[in-house]
C-alpha cells in the first residue's frame, strides 16, 4: 500500500483546511485509515480514524476535525475547520488491517504534510 498525504499549507488562525490522502496498491489490505500528528518535539498524537461505516476522534479534535472517505477514489480526507496555532504540525495518513487509535497497529504510513497554522 501506498499512501500519499497533500494539501497541508500555511493558513491563518481560524482558516479550514481540507487534508487528503490517496491510496493506492494493495488498498483490499487497507480497513482502517487513520491521521496522526506530530508537532515539533513531541510525539505523534492519534488524529481521527474511519473504516466502514465508523468513525473515532482525538477528544480535543472532534469538534473541530471530520474524517471521511470517498471508496472509488481509495481517497481518506481530514477536514479541519477553526484552525488554531496549536494544530501546526505534520500530518500523516496512515493505513491498518484494524480498526485503532493506536500508531503501532498501522502498518503504512504516508510522507506527512505540514500544516501551519499564523496567530
Amino acid at each position: 500500500v501506498q499512501l500519499q498525504a497533500s494539501g497541508g499549507g500555511l493558513v491563518q488562525a481560524g482558516d479550514s483546511l481540507r487534508l487528503s490522502c490517496a491510496a493506492s496498491g494493495r488498498t483490499f489490505s487497507m480497513y482502517g485509515m487513520g491521521w496522526f500528528r506530530q508537532a515539533p518535539g513531541k510525539e505523534r498524537m492519534f488524529v481521527a480514524a474511519i473504516s466502514d461505516g465508523s468513525t473515532m476522534y482525538s477528544n480535543s479534535l472532534k469538534d473541530r476535525f471530520t474524517i471521511s472517505k470517498d471508496n472509488a477514489k481509495n481517497t481518506v480526507y481530514l477536514q479541519m475547520n477553526s484552525l488554531k496555532p496549536e494544530d501546526t504540525a505534520v500530518y500523516y495518513c496512515a493505513s491498518s488491517s484494524c480498526y485503532t487509535r493506536s500508531p503501532s497497529l498501522y502498518a503504512f504510513w504516508g510522507q506527512g504534510t505540514l500544516v501551519t497554522v499564523s496567530s
